[in-house]
């Protein structure tokens, strides 16, 4: 139940259908289905406008278009460059070896998708002068970028073996409440208005730590942290139930993220990456409880099937990230204007080329938001309080299997856009003309577990 008058995507009524193709090719039997025939109509519409086209299928394709024109998708500095597992590092010959890579190839992502003009970084891993970060804010400004969420780094450093803010040595955590302090600054200097937070803190056997006194150090460094932050900024709070700690996680979930997060401080929220969770969670359940507390703060896009796989977005269950976008279209609809939350990437390819798996992701962020946004929600509110079960599910189901491309398709030439973005990007050659500047540049083969 994409509308009451949606039959086919793009084809308003059987009336208008058959006045401008006849009976021969047929008419859709459910949303999705006949998406060929749907994107001639669409095709040969835009070509050719003319009437009738019902008020209701122009009013879902504006619907869909403003909020693409909303939807801003901030990509990772480090899903561009050569990553492995903790078994090995595999090379790619175009992977981006410093910042200036890095921006290079986050602005190819966004000359195609039109909605990318963010790049998050870390800290320690992009920049080279950390006394002087403004410079980097120059060099994604000339790209057409800028600089997004601050990534302080807490966990690669030998000291934070036994964990870093809850560390039982004092020293070592006043280290990463510097770091972390230092970080602010960062951000204030290339005017980031995102500090990004995850902590690797936790504990692989039973004894090893005195949990509550873990808890309070948490407290007390998040705290610090948030009131030297100006008022421009929010701290984003981070959790995963485990990985790279065995035992226990110091924040292991989403409720214990938003304690954290209000303990911190009003300007605190949630972050919620879609992979960190164990099998089973309803997600859009915890995004609609927090969004109701007033503590979604932003998301770390990806997919999984095991655990923390930081695979494509869609690539293993492109429904989950569908209803977890409704309850955003639902909050935004009901308080009548725009949430205000961070839509960004947390992923690192080890086998697709970094670009063309980010710009995969980001057109199917795209795809399943045009589908959260096709949904009737006043006829699934119908449904509700009728207590309609299958009339309810239908009004999701009938979306997701909407065929969304002609819609996107019309989007992105408004736009001034390709039309098929990873199409162009191979076509436009940024891959072999990295690889040749970069290649001769990298020193290693590849690298080793040991």
């Amino acid at each position: 139940m994409v509308s009451q008058v949606f039959d086919c995507p793009f084809v308003p009524s059987h009336a208008a259908w058959r006045a401008e193709y006849g009976e021969t090719q047929g008419l859709c039997a459910s949303v999705g289905s006949a998406a060929p025939v749907a994107l001639d109509f669409w095709q040969d519409w835009r070509r050719h406008p003319r009437e009738p086209f019902m008020s209701v299928a122009d009013a879902a394709i504006a619907r869909v278009h403003a909020g693409l024109d909303r939807l801003e998708i901030e990509v990772p500095s480090w899903g561009f460059a050569d990553t492995g597992t903790r078994f090995g590092k595999f090379m790619q010959d175009a992977a981006a070896l410093t910042l200036e890579d890095k921006l290079d190839d986050a602005a190819e992502v966004h000359r195609v998708t039109g909605c990318c003009p963010s790049v998050a970084v870390h800290v320690l891993w992009d920049f080279e002068d950390l006394s002087n970060p403004a410079p980097s804010a120059a060099l994604a400004a000339d790209r057409g970028l800028r600089i997004g969420s601050i990534n302080p780094n807490v966990f690669q450093d030998q000291c934070y073996r036994l964990g870093s803010v809850a560390n039982p040595d004092a020293s070592v955590r006043r280290r990463a409440i510097e770091h972390l302090l230092h970080s602010v600054e960062i951000g204030r200097a290339v005017g980031s208005d995102l500090l990004s937070l995850w902590f690797a803190d936790g504990t692989n056997y039973p004894g090893q730590g005195h949990l509550r006194r873990r808890k309070r150090w948490f407290e007390e460094a998040l705290r610090e942290v948030h009131d030297a932050m100006p008022a421009s900024m929010t701290m984003l709070v981070e959790y995963k139930p485990f990985e790279p700690a065995f035992y226990h996680t110091d924040i292991a979930d989403w409720g214990m993220a938003a304690a954290f997060a209000r303990a911190a401080g009003p300007q605190a929220k949630v972050l919620v990456d879609t992979g960190h969770h164990l099998p089973g969670q309803n997600i859009e359940h915890l995004v609609a409880f927090l969004m109701d507390e007033g503590m979604l703060g932003g998301f770390h896009f990806n997919d999984r099937h095991y655990a923390d796989d930081d695979l494509t977005v869609g690539s293993i269950d492109p429904y989950r990230i569908f209803r977890i976008l409704l309850e955003i279209v639902q909050a935004e609809h009901d308080l009548g204007g725009p949430l205000s939350v961070a839509y960004m990437i947390d992923q690192s390819h080890n086998l697709k080329p970094k670009i063309e798996a980010m710009i995969q992701t980001v057109d199917m962020v795209q795809s399943l938001m045009a589908k959260a946004l096709l949904v009737d929600l006043a006829a699934l509110d119908d449904a509700r309080e009728r207590g309609d079960v299958v009339d309810a599910e239908r009004c999701l189901v009938d979306a997701f299997a909407t065929d969304v491309r002609p819609i996107l398709a019309g989007w992105r030439e408004r736009r001034g856009l390709p039309v098929d973005p990873i199409a162009d990007h191979r076509a436009h050659g940024h891959a072999e003309r990295a690889a040749a500047s970069r290649l001769p540049r990298k020193s290693s083969g590849g690298g080793s577990y040991a």
